[in-house]
């Protein structure tokens, strides 16, 4: 439950984030993506439509091309037909959704089409070089598809070829200038492929295709974006229009993952990084007015995250107090800080547990205040020396007395 609150809180930033980034936009742009978002909710509300792909293969007479659905994980044969003299053949299906297959002659020779409901997609191309060349038409997908594939070929080609000419010249002195030029070079169409593709996703904020475009990688190891914020955009615009798609599933879950990580990284840095003020917190009391932890400063506090509703945090509170009364008398403090949204309940379990105390809380979950301190579970502590800076985290049952008796003799 607690996660949960803490993930919808993450899909509303990012929301705020994107809704924030069109209201930049020019009114142009503005209106076109919201025909085109319109339009995308029209299709995703209807049942499965027949879509239709057709073309033509020259020199593939007598051979079989195969059309797969392209899952997270695996590939899954939908059809197959055979080629007729004149080279043609012809798919029909259903999809509720813009949906990733590949149009195959043999394991290493096919492309990627991105077909969404009623579309009539036509694709010509030669078997000899089918994976490569081909014109596809009635698919804007596909064509997006198409284009980031190609984009990023070139790039591979490009940067394969200098890095060949680094390797074979580096170790000739008379080729330094040289090596460093094309180190240069190879670092700008990097960099240049990067932000093509962080435009794209930009730029087209509900195409699937953004789906291929973050997934893209320069080799086995390094993907092409590795920019979170894009993946972020285009998460909350494609799970709002598309929630059922497994891949938008999985992108989602992916930056959900990727989210908490970052945070926990800056938040062991900066527990790490002494010198830094732990972020402050404004919050009311049980009695409306408004509470800064950075107002307790020139004692030890500890920053404690609790819910009325959770039998851990009760069970908790008494050994709280105990400890409270034990070190309040020689500059120790409390900043309790309620996760919970029934204010009687907070309140109740206030008086129960007779804590006396700060206590904290805005009855909306202090989402902010979780977010700020990468708290994903309750209860959960951190202890602030007297300039506010964090010293400790998560002390559980005599960790915290045995630390204050140290600290407080």
């Amino acid at each position: 439950m607690f996660q949960k609150i803490v993930s919808s809180y993450l899909i509303e930033v990012e929301i705020i984030i994107f809704t924030a980034r069109i209201k930049k936009m020019s009114p142009v742009r503005k209106f076109g993506l919201l025909l085109l978002a319109l339009t995308t909710v029209i299709v995703a509300c209807k049942d499965s439509t027949k879509y239709k792909i057709e073309g033509q293969i020259s020199n593939a007479e007598g051979s079989y091309v195969y059309l797969d659905e392209l899952k997270v994980s695996s590939t899954q044969t939908i059809d197959s037909v055979l080629i007729s003299k004149n080279g043609d053949f012809s798919f029909e299906g259903n999809v509720s959704y813009p949906t990733f297959f590949l149009l195959r002659l043999s394991e290493n020779n096919f492309i990627t089409l991105l077909v969404d409901s009623a579309e009539q997609v036509k694709v010509k191309g030669d078997a000899a070089n089918f994976g490569r060349e081909y014109s596809v038409s009635g698919s804007e997908g596909s064509a997006y598809v198409k284009e980031l594939n190609q984009n990023l070929s070139r790039t591979k080609h490009q940067l394969d070829s200098l890095r060949t000419l680094q390797i074979s010249f580096r170790s000739d002195a008379n080729m330094t200038a040289k090596v460093e030029k094309w180190t240069q070079e190879y670092n700008d169409i990097r960099q240049a492929q990067i932000e093509y593709s962080q435009k794209f996703v930009s730029e087209h904020p509900f195409s699937m295709a953004n789906v291929l475009a973050l997934y893209q990688k320069f080799d086995d190891e390094t993907y092409v974006i590795q920019d979170l914020q894009s993946l972020k955009l285009a998460a909350s615009a494609l799970n709002s229009f598309f929630p059922k798609s497994e891949h938008v599933q999985a992108l989602y879950t992916n930056t959900l993952q990727l989210m908490q990580e970052e945070r926990a990284a800056r938040m062991k840095n900066f527990i790490q990084t002494q010198g830094i003020n732990s972020p402050d917190i404004v919050l009311p009391n049980v009695d409306g007015k408004e509470i800064a932890l950075s107002s307790l400063q020139g004692k030890y506090v500890l920053l404690q995250f609790w819910s009325a509703m959770d039998r851990g945090s009760r069970i908790l509170n008494p050994v709280l107090v105990e400890v409270y009364k034990k070190y309040k008398n020689k500059g120790f403090e409390i900043y309790q800080v309620s996760v919970d949204e029934n204010r009687y309940e907070w309140v109740d379990a206030i008086e129960k547990d007779k804590l006396s105390w700060t206590n904290v809380g805005d009855m909306e979950g202090s989402l902010k205040a979780l977010s700020m301190y990468n708290v994903r579970s309750i209860p959960y502590n951190y202890l602030l020396d007297r300039e506010g800076k964090i010293i400790a985290k998560d002390l559980k049952g005599p960790a915290l007395n045995n630390l204050l008796g140290n600290l407080l003799k």
